[in-house]
């Protein structure tokens, strides 16, 4: 454990880069959190935009007391002390090293960059940083649904036994219709990849996560249905995948398949995972996210079954801070445990989890699919030095 960098005779100063999507996710996360969580003192300082007067309407909105257009200006300020990066993945690695240098603690989107190179150097840059007392931690916002960190608690006490398969599966269907628009996330130079990026990197990690396990082969598909749309100038060609398969074996014996698609028609945000051991077997489906389906394969035949957990007790992860039982919580409440364990890392000076080298484990995986799918699915190998996901809830 390294000493805590942050200053104890004022707040810690948090500035953010981004508005849209993921900025008002996150933003409505800083806004609520110290209302439910024991956390350190901060304030929501800066928002950074590039449009002047719709960055400040959205700091109006979203409760940041300054907004800023240069997020190079405001990472030497002497007040920010925490940097929360939600702009577009072609920016993420430029603002993180920066920042990390600046000795300022990052919390970046997830997936760490869009290329394996830029992954490659915000990992070494958060090393680097966490030996001078410097936090900073990858948005995998799955990490905190508690149904999910349940999940991760049945499978590391045994209770579904050695893992023999899973499948993860997310579905959305914002691109079925072949004359959605063109927007950044279709071109390669912005958005890295498609589907892949922006959705198999969840369920990647949740392999990863739930099983606290390591991939050592790949094998993949990617495809695009849709390849030009309309733009501002007639159509353009979409050079990212609608759609992407991979097949993953790990370190203990398990496979796992990965789905994912953007042109799913009537999934609007399907993430399902399924975990099959010998003892038994565990369900989730995110747009069911305070269940969790449980088989104990252990109790006799005639009494088996999958039942429903609804995991809303005090005794379940992160809940005791929120309701009386019975009253579900919703997705946004994800962001909010995101910000409450990173700030305690910050606090306690403990890495928080996922780490930006986790990060980068993901971003290996997911550049062997595009390898495998370049190569008419051939079998990659994965660095032997990757590591298993930890628990978050450790901070």
């Amino acid at each position: 454990m390294t000493t805590p960098a942050h200053p104890s005779d004022r707040p810690l100063g948090v500035a953010m880069i981004g508005y849209a999507f993921m900025g008002k996710a996150h933003s409505n996360a800083w806004r609520n959190v110290a209302s439910y969580f024991d956390v350190p003192a901060f304030e929501q300082k800066v928002l950074v935009g590039r449009d002047a007067e719709a960055v400040a309407k959205a700091a109006a909105t979203y409760g940041w007391t300054e907004t800023a257009t240069d997020w190079r200006e405001v990472i030497s300020r002497d007040d920010i002390d925490i940097v929360d990066i939600c702009a577009p993945g072609w920016m993420h690695a430029e603002i993180a090293v920066a920042a990390l240098k600046a000795g300022k603690h990052v919390l970046v989107e997830k997936p760490l960059a869009n290329t394996l190179a830029e992954a490659e150097a915000m990992a070494t840059a958060a090393k680097a940083a966490r030996a001078k007392g410097i936090q900073s931690m990858i948005g995998f916002n799955y990490r905190r649904v508690p149904a999910l960190a349940l999940a991760r608690e049945l499978v590391s006490e045994g209770r579904v036994g050695t893992i023999r398969h899973v499948r993860a599966a997310y579905l959305q269907d914002w691109l079925s219709d072949d004359q959605a628009p063109m927007t950044w996330r279709l071109r390669k130079e912005t958005a890295g990849s498609g589907a892949l990026g922006d959705i198999a990197s969840h369920a990647i990690d949740q392999v990863l996560f739930l099983l606290a396990d390591k991939v050592t082969e790949v094998t993949g598909r990617l495809h695009t249905f849709v390849d030009r749309r309309p733009g501002v100038d007639g159509l353009e060609e979409v050079t990212v995948d609608d759609a992407a398969w991979a097949t993953l074996s790990l370190a203990s014996g398990a496979i796992a398949s990965v789905e994912v698609s953007r042109v799913a028609t009537g999934r609007k945000n399907s993430l399902t995972l399924e975990i099959y051991g010998d003892k038994g077997t565990i369900l989730f489906d995110l747009e069911n996210l305070n269940e969790l389906g449980f088989l104990d394969a252990a109790a006799p035949v005639r009494e088996q079954g999958f039942r429903r957990i609804l995991v809303n007790e005090p005794e379940h992860p992160y809940l005791k801070a929120w309701w009386p039982q019975g009253h579900v919580i919703g997705w946004e409440h994800t962001f909010t445990h995101q910000v409450r364990d990173f700030l305690t890392a910050i606090a306690t000076g403990r890495a928080p989890s996922p780490s930006f080298e986790e990060g980068l484990n993901v971003q290996y995986i997911l550049n062997a699919v595009e390898e495998s799918a370049a190569a008419k699915s051939a079998l990659i190998q994965l660095p032997a030095n990757s590591a298993p996901a930890s628990d978050p809830q450790g901070a």
